[in-house]
């Protein structure tokens, strides 16, 4: 009896509309939480979906693009060459908060640190980078581009994208259920 009860309210919770808009759009959040966490576990790597926000590698990678990055790699396994060495992303260096995404030209291994170094340039930059990327600053390798993708990142990734998003999902709500709120209005202003 009680499970038919319960049913039944389910049933009744689902012909809503505005219920339903709203747990859609409850488990598209949590799917694309669900998505970025399933990400860093399998590509073993704290930033999966990396987008490179200067034009420091183009033709290869431009602005724009989203990288797809294989984490948990070891000195070993980053091949290192001035044409066509991986594309590592590492920490940056001078302390900026965004990853820097550069070739790996050349590798060396430091014995007191126990550690591999690289040295890395942009394709698109006249010089090697002035600094060394030790092996635990980098976050991961690029294993795969999709082009202009990135974009989405780039301009929602921001506390405007994220506020621009909100109102965007905030209408869309609005008008998937105007013509319910109008109803509703009507009704209370007949009581």
């Amino acid at each position: 009896m009680k499970k038919n009860i319960f049913l039944r309210g389910i049933k009744c919770a689902w012909k809503n509309r505005l219920l339903r808009s709203l747990f859609m759009l409850a488990i598209l959040v949590l799917g694309v939480f669900a998505l970025q966490k399933a990400l860093i576990l399998i590509l073993k790597t704290e930033y999966p979906l990396t987008t490179p926000e200067t034009w420091s590698m183009y033709p290869t990678i431009k602005r724009g693009d989203l990288l797809i990055v294989q984490g948990g790699l070891k000195g070993e396994d980053i091949y290192a060459h001035p044409v066509n060495g991986d594309i590592i992303i590492f920490r940056d260096p001078r302390g900026g908060p965004t990853p820097i995404v550069h070739r790996a030209i050349d590798k060396g291994y430091d014995e007191t640190k126990r550690e591999y170094f690289f040295k890395t340039k942009g394709d698109n930059n006249l010089r090697e980078d002035s600094w060394i990327v030790w092996e635990s600053d980098i976050y991961g390798k690029v294993i795969f581009i999709i082009p202009y993708l990135g974009y989405i990142k780039i301009y929602l990734g921001n506390e405007l994208g994220l506020v621009l998003t909100i109102i965007l999902l905030v209408m869309f709500l609005l008008l998937e259920n105007w013509d319910l709120l109008r109803k509703r209005s009507r009704e209370m202003k007949e009581e």
